[in-house]
């Protein structure tokens, strides 16, 4: 599935990190994701480098061949995005020193590169390479498409991709997914044009200067889910809806900042007093998901009467499209009772706009262990529970997912945690989570569908627990659905023959 360094070249390995995202890439280093596009623009292969990356480096990241990070693991950020877009990443080598200013890096040995340096990341081992290295091409021939065809006849639960944009569809479609598990619709806001009318948006001061800027918004969101369910051809698509802290959306440093109120034509001390006021102590467990909702639901009432108008157009083209609507970090009912309002009200609005009916279904992203506790409570509103065991397994270790690589290798080679538990799913500690969530689920709702679309859903580990646990079915990154696929069928076929063992397939 991916280009991959030689074995029988030499390697002249600087560094080493964390095997984040498969594949090898040869580039240039470049350390800002503006470099990045400007090397793409040129058609010059470059390695981004970062210590680690922020939201907005998604653009940087799209342009590049390979990512490099000195801090992160395999849950974070940099690693997510890298394995969706199918982009060769190492994180957390921490043996390096990444210098952004002086635009350079500093190995082990004492080694500098500097910018425009070649060098190679192999996302399959972690190791990086100081120059071009031999590399042996990929090949999806037509006896892998039947190997795949074989495993899909003979597994027992279903296989969906995580997609984030309508290319990561179309490649979900390529790797025969079978419907989207999870779309995090905020990537779509970081296009230059996009993230424009979204700093307005972050900068309104009154509920109608918020929906005004919404309402720009709403043509391409609704172009995105267009696209989306265009691409996927009748095959579920699962939003979820705006998820993260709204600081995420402006710059990080001072002169960002300055850039930011330049453009925006207001004064440099509003614009910093507006980041400050944003900024949280622990941001990933401040305001983010459904309190967004909560707080601001103009927001969700955007995406909502996005995907619905994206939906009526569809049908009037004579297609059936039933979209499937998640909310993030959930921890009460009571969260999902006041969306559900909102969103129902939203729909009977465009129904009766457009003259078209339509269905939809309405579920939960079970993050928060309380969630899971209260399962049988939400599932009275939710159709289905999608559990993203990412952030259930940062929560239910109170490990930080970005940082856990500073010591994660040591907590394993110390037999502290027998597996990285963001790699292989914690079957003791998150896995009773999610059976808990399960069970109670289904005994207040029968028909509830049950999936896990966090990255351990591509684990062939992770994934034979969800099907002894009744899990419909597991969601991964694209480039994961054909590892997932034989997994799957692996682990039916050794039921089938009485060998529960689980043989390890690479």
């Amino acid at each position: 599935l991916h280009s991959q360094v030689d074995p029988r070249g030499p390697r002249d390995v600087f560094a080493k990190g964390i095997a984040a995202s498969p594949g090898a890439a040869t580039g240039r280093i470049v350390f800002t994701s503006a470099a990045a596009q400007d090397s793409a623009n040129r058609g010059e292969p470059c390695i981004l480098c970062r210590r680690e990356t922020e939201p907005e480096d998604i653009r940087g990241m799209h342009s590049a061949v390979g990512v490099l990070t000195e801090r992160g693991g395999v849950t974070s950020h940099a690693a997510v995005i890298a394995r969706g877009l199918g982009v060769p990443c190492v994180v957390g080598a921490s043996g390096l020193r990444l210098d952004a200013k002086e635009r350079r890096l500093t190995a082990p040995d004492g080694r500098v590169f500097a910018e425009g340096d070649q060098i190679t990341v192999d996302g399959t081992t972690g190791d990086v390479l100081a120059g071009t290295a031999a590399m042996l091409a990929p090949a999806l021939d037509g006896a892998f498409r039947k190997l795949l065809s074989w495993a899909d006849a003979v597994r027992d639960i279903g296989i969906r991709a995580n997609a984030d944009t309508p290319a990561d569809a179309a490649t979900a479609r390529e790797f025969e997914a079978q419907g989207i598990g999870l779309c995090r619709t905020e990537h779509m806001f970081f296009d230059e044009d996009r993230l424009v009318v979204m700093r307005e948006m972050i900068f309104a001061n009154t509920s109608n200067d918020r929906a005004a800027a919404l309402e720009r918004l709403l043509p391409m969101q609704r172009a995105d889910f267009v696209q989306l369910f265009t691409i996927m051809q009748g095959l579920p698509v699962c939003i979820r809806l705006f998820d993260p802290p709204l600081h995420e959306f402006l710059p990080q440093s001072r002169e960002g900042l300055r850039q930011l109120a330049e453009a925006m034509d207001r004064p440099l001390s509003e614009v910093v007093r507006r980041a400050e006021a944003l900024s949280e102590s622990n941001p990933m467990l401040g305001m983010r998901g459904v309190r967004l909702g909560v707080v601001l639901p103009e927001i969700y009432d955007m995406q909502a009467r996005a995907i619905f108008e994206a939906t009526v157009e569809l049908a009037k083209a004579g297609a059936v499209v039933v979209p499937e609507i998640m909310i993030p970090l959930v921890s009460a009912k009571r969260e999902v009772e006041l969306v559900q309002t909102n969103i129902d009200a939203v729909a009977a609005g465009v129904r009766a706009q457009s003259g078209v009916n339509f269905n939809f279904k309405l579920g939960v992203m079970v993050e928060t262990p309380r969630a899971a506790l209260r399962a049988g409570d939400i599932a009275q509103h939710a159709s289905f529970l999608s559990f993203g065991t990412n952030d259930l397994t940062q929560m239910t270790y109170g490990l930080s997912r970005d940082d856990a690589g500073r010591f994660m290798n040591t907590y394993v080679q110390q037999g502290v945690f027998p597996e990285d538990p963001f790699h292989t799913l914690d079957v003791e500690g998150v896995g009773e989570l999610l059976l808990i969530g399960a069970e109670r689920g289904r005994k207040s709702r029968a028909d509830l569908v049950l999936s896990v679309c966090g990255e351990h859903g591509g684990n062939p580990e992770s994934i034979e627990f969800c099907r002894r646990a009744g899990f419909d079915y597991v969601s991964c990154s694209p480039y994961r659905v054909p590892l997932a696929r034989l997994a799957a069928a692996h682990l039916a076929l050794a039921d089938r023959v009485g060998n529960n063992n689980i043989t390890s397939i690479s």
